[in-house]
């Protein structure tokens, strides 16, 4: 009988701690290092013990974290099954929280794999998605992320200011406003805040012009063979820009990968929490927030900037808003998730499109 060498895996940014289990039988504990040539022994370890048991099947899954997919291309280069599984869908129990150590995180996760393997039950993996979306998704997200810093950066030079006791300079970041912070810089402060705010001045200038070189670069990006037909389609709806799109699709990925509406608000995270015990049958709670945050966040934007310049999209909003008066947070979501869901349908058409190559004459 062919076995199956069953791998938990405990990974961090040094060190990866293993239980290596063959059927039922008792786990081997090994720990590598995670460098290119520990991860190569780990590997070539591995498909020595399969050799051992005459084993033509090895399953490998960790958790996912900032490592990325390199040691799951590494796993599935080597003929092996590798599967990163996401921990938001991991169940732990109190206990398992306030006894937490790598040999239990690495065992966890070979029960995992068992009960995948001996009994069928679907395990908890991520979508990997392609090298190019890989590579693409850097890009955009360091473009979120500047800009993240330098609204940081902005909300410290407010908070600086006020506690120097400075309340005339207005709040807007305008060309006034700019000025009013260079000459306050020059003297007007003391020593210590002073230089404290030319500090926050430089670093936000750079993060602006940080984000100004991003832009250009996402914008380039938007317009390859790869995106320009799909942003093209997702740009129709009111308050979608080249930014939501570009995040939309690559953080999405294959947007084949989901099969109807239900899927993709569930993966966006903007369908309700639910608790049913016994009779209480219809219990919601808010909203998930599972899947990308990144993508509620842009769809967020878009929602609002639409409501303010598209009649029909601020009427849909009211409509919400007028049976949740003192919830108009749930009108918002409301329209994020059917926003999410539009952009999925014309997105999926236009890539189907772009597969399917020009109509012959």
């Amino acid at each position: 009988m062919v076995q199956c060498i069953m791998v938990g895996c405990d990974l961090h940014d040094k060190s990866m701690l293993l239980k290596i289990g063959v059927g039922r039988e008792k786990p081997v504990v090994r720990s590598w290092g995670t460098d290119r040539a520990a991860r190569g022994a780990m590997i070539q370890d591995l498909l020595w013990r399969a050799e051992q048991v005459q084993g033509s099947r090895i399953v490998f899954a960790y958790e996912a974290c900032g490592f990325g997919f390199r040691l799951h291309d590494e796993l599935t280069a080597a003929g092996m099954e590798a599967y990163v599984l996401a921990p938001s869908k991991m169940e732990r129990s109190v206990k398992h929280r306030k006894g937490k150590t790598d040999e239990k995180d690495a065992q966890r996760i070979l029960d995992i794999i068992r009960a995948h393997v001996l009994a069928g039950v679907e395990m908890p993996w991520v979508w990997i998605p392609d090298l190019a979306t890989r590579d693409d998704r850097e890009l955009v997200r360091r473009r979120l992320s500047v800009a993240e810093d330098a609204s940081a950066a902005q909300t410290g030079i407010r908070w600086l200011l006020k506690r120097s006791g400075v309340d005339s300079v207005p709040s807007s970041c305008t060309l006034d406003y700019w000025h009013q912070l260079g000459r306050l810089a020059e003297g007007k402060l003391p020593a210590g805040v002073s230089a404290a705010l030319s500090s926050w001045m430089r670093q936000t200038e750079w993060l602006w012009q940080e984000t100004e070189r991003l832009d250009a670069q996402v914008l380039a990006l938007s317009q390859t063979e790869r995106y320009a037909p799909v942003v093209a389609a997702l740009r129709r709806h009111k308050g979608v820009g080249v930014l939501t799109a570009m995040v939309y699709l690559t953080e999405m990925g294959d947007l084949s990968r989901f099969a109807n509406r239900q899927q993709v608000g569930s993966f966006l995270g903007l369908t309700p929490s639910s608790y049913e015990s016994g009779k209480n049958d219809d219990r919601k709670g808010h909203i998930t927030r599972q899947g990308p945050g990144r993508v509620r966040k842009v769809l967020c934007q878009a929602v609002w900037t639409a409501i303010r310049v598209a009649p029909d999209q601020r009427a849909a909003y009211d409509r919400i808003v007028q049976k949740n008066p003192k919830h108009k947070k749930i009108a918002v979501v409301a329209r994020m998730r059917v926003l999410g869901v539009r952009l999925w349908h014309e997105g999926l058409a236009a890539q189907e499109a772009m597969q399917a190559g020009p109509v012959p004459a």
